[in-house]
């Protein structure tokens, strides 16, 4: 059963899964102030409900998934309004990559700019073989301001991510695969049935430890690397005492599928 959140966003519940899906197909899914606080708002909602919702799969609509922000509404802005959606871009965007849950983007066609960068900040993207990615805003005399400067060096290093920035071409997905943006290229009919199932297999693995295992690569990441092994051995001896830690044990054990609880 769908849900609008706003005329431009939709949502789906599966179980433990949720699809959120950016319905602007005559725009090609571009962000305005409006989408964007909505998004916000959801976003900040769904990291309250770790427990009920453990995978969110945001996609788009048509041949767009998102392509940048809405320039139009760029145009002739004062500087002020300006500043102000960039601020409400990046408070969504980090919400989304902060997010305690695993996110996965199924990227259905443009991710251009803002797109790419909404992409950038999700755990898993797999993309549709006519899919295009790119940073454009060069061709605009302007720079990403949504993290691309930042999450797409962190994720392919300095030197790609200078000749994307630098250039404003788009690439496939075929390149976005081996540059390490995307997981997997899909076909467009594919894509989503693809993403769901991936979705679905993390979210039957034990709830407590799915969470730690993004929280300890991502909090890992932003330290030194013995501090990182430190904090991953105390987060696998908090596990172990877990129930579900003792119940997978003991599935193996008795070669039988685990009951996990999330406790």
């Amino acid at each position: 059963m769908e849900e609008r959140l706003h005329p431009n966003l939709v949502l789906e519940r599966k179980g433990a899964i949720e699809i959120l899906r950016v319905d602007r197909e005559d725009s090609l899914g571009a962000l305005n102030f409006e989408i964007m606080e909505a998004l916000g708002n959801y976003i900040q909602d769904l990291g309250a409900r770790k427990e009920d919702v453990r995978v969110l799969v945001v996609t788009g609509t048509g041949r767009g998934f998102v392509a940048g922000a809405d320039i139009v509404g760029y145009h002739k802005v004062g500087q002020t309004e300006f500043d102000n959606f960039q601020r409400r871009s990046r408070k969504t965007f980090d919400a989304i990559a902060n997010l305690p849950q695993l996110t996965i983007c199924a990227v259905n066609g443009y991710a251009l700019g803002g797109g790419l960068e909404l992409a950038l900040c999700c755990d898993f993207i797999f993309v549709n073989e006519k899919t295009k990615l790119g940073l454009p805003e060069i061709k605009l005399g302007l720079l990403p301001g949504g993290g691309g400067t930042q999450r797409l060096p962190r994720l392919v290093g300095p030197m790609r991510a200078k000749e994307l920035l630098a250039t404003g071409r788009m690439i496939k997905a075929e390149e976005a695969v081996q540059y390490g943006i995307a997981l997997e290229a899909c076909s467009p009919d594919g894509l989503m049935p693809r993403a769901i199932e991936f979705a679905e297999e993390l979210a039957g693995q034990a709830p407590v430890a799915l969470l730690e295992s993004k929280r300890v690569i991502d909090d890992g990441l932003d330290t030194a690397l013995s501090a990182g092994l430190t904090m991953e051995q105390r987060v696998l001896g908090a596990l172990y005492a877990t129930e579900d830690g003792k119940e997978g044990i003991a599935a193996f054990i008795e070669k039988r599928d685990p009951e996990f609880k999330g406790r």
